[in-house]
């Protein structure tokens, strides 16, 4: 399975990084990420340069998208021919927000009512678009999942292992790489945040 990061010029580089760095630990068993990018070169919110690993036409072949955020994120859900790159799909697809992505996501149509996580600093251009935000660092329902804050870019990749190749090899993902001592705790706090965010759709 593939994942495509979407990956804007200005992006916050925990919430591309954190969430690919995660999922490639998984390749072994199939699930593979890509940084996926409009032009070839995008540089980051501190003057990171990153080339793309995949064009953004990628999104219509990817099992799973999940749209990053970054400084440029007003503009990016403002640039109808930017959104139009993005065809997704969410009966077939996996898609997921962070932070300011929820915009992409309000733009594109795809929330339905749907509340949202997002950042502080998003909020107001997110409930602008008459689109509820949660208190709350995780949130899912059916294919569709958004996460604010940056660090809650693992709750994003949890997410995706979880539903793609299952829990345990999620839990196993962030056993590995919690902080020394603090294993379980870790472990644990993703996975709650996953269960509690979930909302079951029929």
């Amino acid at each position: 399975m593939q994942v495509a990061v979407v990956t804007f010029d200005g992006f916050n580089e925990l919430d591309s990084f954190i969430a690919s760095a995660l999922i490639n630990r998984c390749r072994k068993d199939g699930l593979e990420a890509f940084i996926t990018t409009p032009t070839p070169v995008v540089t980051s919110m501190n003057g990171v340069e990153v080339t793309g690993q995949r064009p953004m036409d990628f999104v219509t072949e990817a099992e799973v998208v999940l749209i990053g955020s970054g400084v440029k994120a007003r503009e990016v859900a403002a640039d109808d021919r930017m959104l139009s790159r993005l065809q997704l799909d969410p009966s077939r697809q996996l898609i997921g927000a962070q932070c300011s992505g929820a915009l992409v996501l309000a733009r594109l149509g795809l929330l339905n009512g749907m509340p949202v996580c997002t950042d502080i600093k998003t909020r107001p251009f997110v409930e602008a678009l008459d689109v509820t935000v949660l208190d709350t660092p995780f949130h899912a329902e059916g294919n569709i999942a958004t996460a604010g804050g940056c660090l809650a870019s693992q709750y994003l990749a949890t997410w995706v292992i979880t539903r793609t190749i299952g829990e345990d090899a999620a839990r196993g993902i962030l056993d590995y790489v919690a902080p020394v001592g603090e294993n379980e705790e870790t472990v644990e706090r993703a996975m709650r945040a996953v269960h509690a965010g979930e909302v079951a759709v029929h």
